[in-house]
């Protein structure tokens, strides 16, 4: 794991990343990685010298097993909310299992199907969560209901989730086609995101953006 910024901890589980937001109250998880690793991220929170306890909210950027992974087992050893965008929570807490697109049918058939969970906090509207200094964005495109999430700390660090992935040097991709439900509504979103004003930038695949994250959206968005 490794410090983003002043609170923010990137957990690398597999080939995904997972975030721990250190708050005045506690611990935030921003998504919980590959199924089956969840000790992956005790033993982070662990290190950042914290409780598992202590994690009183889980952000869920979409459904994708990749990030939901470990939702369910974490949500009972902590006893924290689950978030996620209203389009995505019937996946989430097994109402209805979207496989997707080839690649996801592929996927769903190797990886360990993740548990599903119930959803406290369904987002309906972009805007303030129910933690303070976070607001939530929904980023259709590579799901129906992918959110990302805006912290206001450091100038702003957005999680983006898969709306797009990190690069080399400060770069930032569009995701892989293959994975996207919509690509139009994934291009609209990039373009979404691009308005708003954040020097940071995590990815769920990826490396971060340290400066200038905002301007490197406006710069994928204008190759689209």
């Amino acid at each position: 794991m490794r410090e983003v910024v002043d609170g923010v901890i990137e957990i690398p589980i597999a080939y995904v990343n997972a975030y721990a937001i250190v708050v005045d109250d506690g611990v935030v998880l921003v998504d919980t990685g590959f199924p089956g690793r969840v000790e992956k991220v005790v033993t982070s929170v662990t290190e950042m010298r914290r409780k598992i306890g202590e994690v009183h909210t889980i952000l869920l950027t979409h459904w994708h097993p990749d990030h939901v992974g470990n939702v369910a087992e974490l949500g009972r050893r902590s006893g924290a909310r689950i978030v996620a965008h209203e389009n995505d929570v019937p996946p989430i807490s097994g109402a209805k299992f979207r496989p997707g697109s080839g690649f996801l049918r592929v996927a769903a058939a190797i990886m360990p199907a993740p548990e599903p969970v119930p959803v406290d906090e369904t987002l309906t509207r972009d805007g303030p969560i129910s933690v303070p200094g976070i607001s939530a964005f929904h980023t259709p495109g590579h799901t129906a209901g992918h959110a990302s999430f805006l912290l206001d700390r450091a100038g702003g660090v957005l999680f983006a989730g898969d709306v797009a992935t990190g690069g080399r040097r400060g770069g930032i991709h569009r995701s892989p086609r293959f994975v996207a439900e919509d690509r139009a509504a994934e291009s609209a979103s990039i373009s979404r995101l691009a308005d708003l004003q954040f020097e940071l930038a995590v990815f769920g695949h990826g490396r971060a953006i340290s400066r200038d994250a905002a301007m490197r959206f406006r710069e994928l968005a204008a190759r689209r």
